[in-house]
C-alpha cells in the first residue's frame, strides 16, 4: 500500500503533466516551466523534483500522450475491419487532441532529438493498424495496390496540411471536425480499387 506521501507525489506529478499538456497546447513547447509551475499551483523547483530537465518532462508528456493514443486506437481498431472505420477512428482520436497534436507536428523539428523520437514512436501504433488493414484490403482488391507506406504518408499529409493551415480553413475553430468527412471521402476515392 502506498503511503500518503507517495500518493501526494504521484498526484503532483500528474498535475504537472496535465498542466504542461494544457500550457504547451495553448502556448507552444517554448513555454517556460515557471509558467507550468504557476498554472499547476506549485513552486518552480517542484517541477524539477519530478523531472530532471525540461527534456524529460517533454519526453514523459509525449510518451504518455502517445501511449494514450495508441491504447485508444488499438482498442477501437481491433474491432474495426475496414479502412473507412480505421480512418474514422483516427480522426476521432485526433479531434479530441487536435490542439496538442497540431503543436507536435508544427514544432516537432524544434524539439530535442530524443523528444522527436518519442513522438515518432507515437505514430507507430496507428501505422501498425493502418498497414494491417490496408494490406488485407489490397489483397481483397478493395484498395489499389499501392505501397502501404505511401498510403499512410498520403493520409497523414492531408491531415497535417489542414492542421498546419488551420487559420485558412477554420479560423478560430477546430479544423478536423469541420473537414473530417471531406478528408476521409477524398482519401477513399483516391485509394479505392474500382
Amino acid at each position: 500500500m502506498k503511503s500518503k506521501r507517495q500518493l501526494q507525489k504521484e498526484q503532483t506529478r500528474q498535475n504537472i503533466m496535465e498542466t504542461a499538456y494544457r500550457v504547451y497546447t495553448e502556448r507552444g513547447f517554448g513555454a517556460a516551466t515557471a509558467l507550468i509551475a504557476k498554472e499547476a499551483g506549485i513552486s518552480h523547483g517542484a517541477v524539477f523534483s519530478h523531472f530532471s530537465s525540461v527534456n524529460e518532462l517533454l519526453e514523459c508528456l509525449i510518451e504518455e500522450f502517445g501511449h494514450a493514443l495508441a491504447v485508444e486506437i488499438h482498442d477501437l481498431a481491433e474491432a474495426s475491419g475496414s479502412v473507412e472505420e480505421l480512418l474514422q477512428i483516427h480522426l476521432q482520436v485526433l479531434i479530441r487532441h487536435e490542439g496538442f497534436y497540431t503543436r507536435l507536428i508544427t514544432e516537432r523539428a524544434l524539439l530535442p532529438l530524443e523528444v522527436q523520437y518519442t513522438f515518432s514512436n507515437t505514430q507507430s501504433a496507428f501505422a501498425h493498424h493502418f498497414g494491417r488493414i490496408l494490406e488485407q484490403e489490397i489483397k481483397n482488391h478493395k484498395v489499389k495496390d499501392i505501397p502501404v507506406h505511401l498510403l499512410l504518408h498520403t493520409w497523414l499529409g492531408m491531415i497535417h496540411y489542414y492542421l498546419w493551415n488551420k487559420d485558412l480553413f477554420a479560423p478560430g475553430a477546430p479544423v478536423l471536425s469541420r473537414y473530417s468527412q471531406q478528408l476521409m471521402d477524398t482519401f477513399l476515392k483516391l485509394i479505392k480499387d474500382k
